[in-house]
């Protein structure tokens, strides 16, 4: 049996399409949750596969557990496991290395679904799916020595790897049921979001859900099969 690590930064985080899939797969998991006071493991060798999530903070936050995670993606890369950075994930890897974690010049969001240009290699990978469902306020420079594989209109740089870790400023991993749910929490708690300047509002969210839930998916199927797991 294989084993995906997953941090996971609230209580109430999922994995969504990527943990079902993974699971048919062949995958177990071990969910670390540092938010809550978890301990991020120190022997990442027993891993297959490790995913670090997105979650509402802010990489640039003054915050323990975020300097701590940081700082642990430099094990991360020693243990050559495969990685995948999601969102915040994403840009914890590119801080890790080296680059600034940023607003928009215009002070513009992504939370909807908005079109990514590949770029070099993600041409081929994304040649079957060019939108995504994005919940981001920040995007990352490009790191020294990563390989760009997709940029943005909004924000310049949205996939990228480095040696065998990808990181994505989108969510691949949000389905029909996780996106209603993140809705549904936006909504009791923070429903000002969800007006921020370049945001969608929630009935487009709901049409292009319907509209791209299922090529989404199967580019999902694509990138863990011909690119993540075979890192």
């Amino acid at each position: 049996m294989k084993t995906a690590l997953f941090i996971m930064h609230q209580k109430t985080s999922e994995a969504g399409d990527l943990g079902n899939k993974l699971k048919k797969r062949g995958f177990n998991f071990d969910i670390r949750r540092p938010t809550l006071g978890e301990e991020l493991p120190s022997n990442l060798k027993k891993y297959d596969l490790i995913v670090v999530f997105g979650g509402p903070m802010s990489v640039n936050d003054n915050n323990e557990f975020i300097e701590k995670e940081i700082e642990w993606i430099g094990n991360v890369l020693n243990s050559e496991v495969p990685f995948l950075g999601i969102c915040l994930g994403a840009q914890m890897l590119a801080k890790y290395l080296g680059c600034k974690i940023e607003k928009n010049s215009n002070n513009l969001s992504e939370i909807g679904f908005y079109k990514i240009i590949p770029e070099g290699n993600g041409i081929k990978m994304f040649n079957s799916q060019d939108i995504f469902y994005q919940f981001h306020s920040e995007g990352f420079q490009l790191p020294h020595g990563c390989e760009l594989l997709a940029k943005g209109d909004i924000f310049n740089n949205q996939a990228f790897k480095y040696k065998n870790c990808y990181g994505l400023q989108f969510h691949p991993e949000v389905n029909i049921y996780l996106h209603l749910k993140w809705l549904f929490l936006v909504l009791l708690k923070k429903p000002r979001v969800l007006f921020t300047k370049g945001s969608q509002n929630i009935f487009q969210q709901l049409i292009l859900r319907f509209k791209y839930n299922k090529s989404i998916s199967k580019w999902l199927d694509v990138f863990l099969d011909n690119y993540l797991l075979k890192e």
